[in-house]
């Protein structure tokens, strides 16, 4: 299901008290991935054009606790293209062992920068996203 692999750093300050990475921390590296694989897939300029994907709800389930020096990555995968919104899966993924620490689901909007207003996916995002998870899944 994921064709998109972004290796993240883990920083000191992501650690918390508790020696682990706090919970804070999972949703950078997610947008961290979500803007690499927007960028992979509909191009370096996504994030200048006049329409945006924003989010409009996201939701996780921590598995397992991340450490400083873990290896780790976040894979992406579009799951569902609606009329103005797509969902987003993403997992935290221990490049060593392949155990998830946590997953990610986030529905995410197209706005008109201008003024705000959600818009239907542009065809050509819709074809870019459609051919991206049909090709990596071959």
């Amino acid at each position: 299901m994921f064709h998109h692999s972004l290796p993240i750093q883990i920083r000191f300050s992501d650690v918390d008290r508790f020696g682990h990475v706090n919970n804070n921390a999972y949703f950078a590296y997610y947008d961290l991935g979500k803007q690499e694989y927007m960028r992979a897939v509909l191009g370096p300029d996504v994030f200048d054009s006049e329409i945006i994907p924003v989010v409009a709800n996201i939701n996780a389930d921590f598995f397992l606790p991340l450490h400083y020096g873990d290896t780790v990555c976040v894979e992406t995968a579009v799951t569902h293209l609606g009329n103005k919104s797509f969902t987003l899966e993403q997992q935290a993924v221990n490049i060593a062992t392949g155990e998830v620490y946590c997953r990610c689901r986030t529905v995410m909007v197209c706005v008109r920068r201008s003024d705000g207003q959600s818009i239907p996916i542009p065809e050509r995002s819709r074809r870019l996203i459609e051919e991206y998870e049909k090709g990596a899944a071959n």
